[in-house]
Protein backbone atom coordinates (compact mmCIF):
# COMPACT_ATOMS: atom_id res chain seq x y z
CA UNK A 1 0.00 0.00 0.00
CA UNK A 2 1.19 3.46 -0.88
CA UNK A 3 -0.69 6.52 0.33
CA UNK A 4 0.57 10.04 -0.16
CA UNK A 5 -1.13 13.37 0.52
CA UNK A 6 0.20 16.67 -0.76
CA UNK A 7 -1.19 20.19 -0.74
CA UNK A 8 -0.74 22.89 -3.34
CA UNK A 9 -2.71 26.13 -3.78
CA UNK A 10 -5.24 25.04 -1.14
CA UNK A 11 -6.00 21.74 -2.87
CA UNK A 12 -5.12 18.47 -1.19
CA UNK A 13 -4.22 15.50 -3.37
CA UNK A 14 -4.30 11.97 -2.02
CA UNK A 15 -2.80 9.21 -4.13
CA UNK A 16 -3.34 5.63 -3.04
CA UNK A 17 -2.10 2.46 -4.74
CA UNK A 18 -3.11 -1.07 -3.86
CA UNK A 19 -2.43 -4.37 -5.58
CA UNK A 20 -5.15 -6.98 -5.28
CA UNK A 21 -4.95 -10.67 -6.23
CA UNK A 22 -7.88 -10.44 -8.66
CA UNK A 23 -8.34 -9.84 -12.35
CA UNK A 24 -9.07 -6.33 -13.64
CA UNK A 25 -12.50 -7.59 -14.69
CA UNK A 26 -13.33 -8.76 -11.17
CA UNK A 27 -12.05 -5.47 -9.74
CA UNK A 28 -14.11 -3.47 -12.23
CA UNK A 29 -17.22 -5.53 -11.53
CA UNK A 30 -16.83 -4.99 -7.77
CA UNK A 31 -15.96 -1.29 -7.75
CA UNK A 32 -18.63 -0.27 -10.25
CA UNK A 33 -21.44 -1.58 -8.08
CA UNK A 34 -22.34 1.59 -6.12
CA UNK A 35 -23.63 -0.27 -3.06
CA UNK A 36 -20.23 -1.91 -2.57
CA UNK A 37 -19.03 1.47 -1.32
CA UNK A 38 -20.83 0.62 1.92
CA UNK A 39 -18.65 -2.49 2.25
CA UNK A 40 -15.33 -0.66 1.90
CA UNK A 41 -16.07 2.48 3.94
CA UNK A 42 -15.00 2.27 7.60
CA UNK A 43 -17.93 1.85 9.97
CA UNK A 44 -16.72 4.89 11.93
CA UNK A 45 -17.78 7.09 9.01
CA UNK A 46 -21.45 6.14 9.52
CA UNK A 47 -21.80 6.08 5.72
CA UNK A 48 -25.09 5.30 4.01
CA UNK A 49 -26.27 5.54 0.41
CA UNK A 50 -29.62 7.36 0.52
CA UNK A 51 -30.90 6.91 -3.01
CA UNK A 52 -31.35 3.64 -4.86
CA UNK A 53 -28.67 3.65 -7.58
CA UNK A 54 -28.78 1.04 -10.34
CA UNK A 55 -26.49 -1.94 -9.86
CA UNK A 56 -23.83 -0.68 -12.31
CA UNK A 57 -22.01 2.64 -12.49
CA UNK A 58 -22.51 4.76 -15.60
CA UNK A 59 -21.49 8.23 -16.77
CA UNK A 60 -23.90 10.84 -15.45
CA UNK A 61 -25.02 8.70 -12.51
CA UNK A 62 -25.97 10.59 -9.33
CA UNK A 63 -25.44 8.90 -5.97
CA UNK A 64 -26.57 10.44 -2.69
CA UNK A 65 -25.19 9.63 0.75
CA UNK A 66 -25.20 10.59 4.38
CA UNK A 67 -21.79 10.55 6.00
CA UNK A 68 -20.54 11.26 9.51
CA UNK A 69 -18.06 14.10 9.23
CA UNK A 70 -17.58 14.60 12.98
CA UNK A 71 -18.96 12.74 15.98
CA UNK A 72 -22.74 13.31 16.00
CA UNK A 73 -22.55 15.50 12.86
CA UNK A 74 -23.75 14.05 9.55
CA UNK A 75 -23.66 15.63 6.13
CA UNK A 76 -25.55 15.00 2.92
CA UNK A 77 -23.25 14.25 0.01
CA UNK A 78 -24.15 14.07 -3.67
CA UNK A 79 -21.69 12.85 -6.28
CA UNK A 80 -21.88 12.40 -10.03
CA UNK A 81 -19.95 9.92 -12.17
CA UNK A 82 -18.46 12.37 -14.68
CA UNK A 83 -16.07 10.15 -16.63
CA UNK A 84 -15.98 6.42 -17.29
CA UNK A 85 -13.73 4.37 -19.55
CA UNK A 86 -14.89 0.75 -19.35
CA UNK A 87 -12.52 -1.46 -17.32
CA UNK A 88 -9.94 1.35 -17.03
CA UNK A 89 -11.16 4.20 -14.84
CA UNK A 90 -14.09 6.25 -13.60
CA UNK A 91 -14.38 9.61 -11.84
CA UNK A 92 -16.82 10.76 -9.19
CA UNK A 93 -17.19 14.45 -8.41
CA UNK A 94 -19.05 16.12 -5.58
CA UNK A 95 -22.08 18.12 -6.64
CA UNK A 96 -23.14 19.00 -3.08
CA UNK A 97 -21.51 18.11 0.20
CA UNK A 98 -18.94 18.77 2.87
CA UNK A 99 -16.07 19.84 0.60
CA UNK A 100 -15.58 22.94 -1.51
CA UNK A 101 -14.34 20.50 -4.15
CA UNK A 102 -14.04 16.70 -4.45
CA UNK A 103 -12.71 14.94 -7.56
CA UNK A 104 -11.95 11.19 -7.20
CA UNK A 105 -10.35 9.15 -9.96
CA UNK A 106 -10.45 5.33 -9.73
CA UNK A 107 -7.92 3.60 -12.04
CA UNK A 108 -7.50 -0.15 -12.68
CA UNK A 109 -4.44 -1.65 -14.35
CA UNK A 110 -3.51 -5.29 -14.83
CA UNK A 111 0.08 -5.76 -13.65
CA UNK A 112 0.25 -9.51 -14.24
CA UNK A 113 -2.19 -12.34 -14.72
CA UNK A 114 -4.63 -12.35 -11.82
CA UNK A 115 -3.38 -9.10 -10.25
CA UNK A 116 -4.69 -5.59 -10.56
CA UNK A 117 -3.20 -2.31 -9.39
CA UNK A 118 -5.83 0.10 -8.21
CA UNK A 119 -4.87 3.75 -8.06
CA UNK A 120 -7.09 6.33 -6.42
CA UNK A 121 -6.36 10.01 -6.97
CA UNK A 122 -8.48 12.32 -4.84
CA UNK A 123 -8.31 16.10 -5.14
CA UNK A 124 -10.25 17.95 -2.47
CA UNK A 125 -10.54 21.46 -1.11
CA UNK A 126 -11.82 22.54 2.26
CA UNK A 127 -14.91 24.77 2.51
CA UNK A 128 -14.64 28.32 3.90
CA UNK A 129 -11.34 29.08 2.14
CA UNK A 130 -8.32 29.72 4.33
CA UNK A 131 -10.41 29.52 7.51
CA UNK A 132 -11.63 26.01 6.68
CA UNK A 133 -8.06 25.03 5.91
CA UNK A 134 -6.67 26.49 9.14
CA UNK A 135 -9.34 25.09 11.42
CA UNK A 136 -10.11 21.78 9.74
CA UNK A 137 -7.49 21.01 7.11
CA UNK A 138 -5.30 18.72 9.21
CA UNK A 139 -8.31 16.92 10.69
CA UNK A 140 -9.91 16.31 7.29
CA UNK A 141 -6.62 15.31 5.66
CA UNK A 142 -6.12 12.71 8.41
CA UNK A 143 -9.74 11.52 8.06
CA UNK A 144 -9.35 11.02 4.29
CA UNK A 145 -6.07 9.16 4.89
CA UNK A 146 -7.84 7.01 7.51
CA UNK A 147 -10.59 6.12 5.00
CA UNK A 148 -8.06 4.87 2.44
CA UNK A 149 -5.92 3.05 5.01
CA UNK A 150 -9.08 1.32 6.25
CA UNK A 151 -10.10 0.46 2.68
CA UNK A 152 -6.74 -1.15 2.15
CA UNK A 153 -7.30 -3.48 5.11
CA UNK A 154 -10.95 -4.17 4.24
CA UNK A 155 -10.09 -5.00 0.60
CA UNK A 156 -7.17 -7.22 1.58
CA UNK A 157 -9.48 -9.27 3.83
CA UNK A 158 -12.32 -9.30 1.30
CA UNK A 159 -10.26 -10.49 -1.66
CA UNK A 160 -7.84 -12.84 0.10
CA UNK A 161 -10.30 -14.76 2.27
Amino acid sequence: MKINITKQSGIYTLTSEQILPISPEKAWDFFTIPTNLDKITPKEMDFKITNNPPSKTYKGQIITYKIGILPLIKSNWITEITHLEDHQFFVDEQRFGPYAMWHHEHHFEEIEAGKVKMTDIVNFKMPFGIFGDLFGGALVKNKVRFIFESRFTILEKYFTS
